[in-house]
């Protein structure tokens, strides 16, 4: 019998899936969360924006029985929970809010996510807009301010570009 605490998990799944695996769970009555950024798509004759999973491969999937584990699995194109050692993922409800915050937020451009640790920059507080009260790492690039927010329980990073007014002095 698999031991879990209710929550936000992490579902892997099948690449270029991520949207038929949450409207699926969503058919069958589970709580899922698919966050998606704009970008814009070059063709050789054209432009298009388009809505793309803010972490490929991953759709978060809100669990609270053994049933509902087993009944995410189920969902065609669902490979299995995200697990670092022996604990699967688990995503605090402070972060999933977070998360949709910055999804949220039209101030916001040039999202990227990272697996990898910041070595170098200033560690500041944000403090404005949606994501006030974060710790971030400031990085330079052409010319442009930007930060990483740590989302520790799936270690990864967000960097995104954000008004100079909204990172404290």
């Amino acid at each position: 019998m698999i031991k879990f605490d209710c929550g936000w998990y992490v579902l892997y799944v099948k690449s270029c899936w991520e949207k038929k695996v949450h409207e699926s769970l969503k058919e069958i009555s589970l709580e899922s969360f698919l966050p998606q950024i704009k970008t814009i798509r070059q063709w050789s004759d054209r432009k298009k924006v388009i809505m793309k999973p803010l972490f490929p491969s991953y759709v978060f999937v809100y669990i609270n029985s053994s049933l509902g584990f087993h009944k995410a699995l189920s969902v065609n194109g669902a490979f299995s929970y995200i697990r670092f050692g022996k604990e699967y993922a688990r995503v605090p409800e402070k972060e999933i809010n977070q998360i949709k915050l910055l999804i949220g937020d039209e101030g916001i451009e040039d999202m990227e996510i990272t697996e990898q640790r910041p070595k170098v920059g200033e560690i500041k507080k944000i403090t404005n807009g949606p994501l006030e009260g974060l710790d971030c790492e400031i990085i330079k690039v052409n010319n442009q301010s930007k930060i990483i927010v740590r989302i520790e329980s799936l270690q990864q990073n967000i960097l995104v570009t954000v008004p100079l007014y909204s990172i404290g002095a």
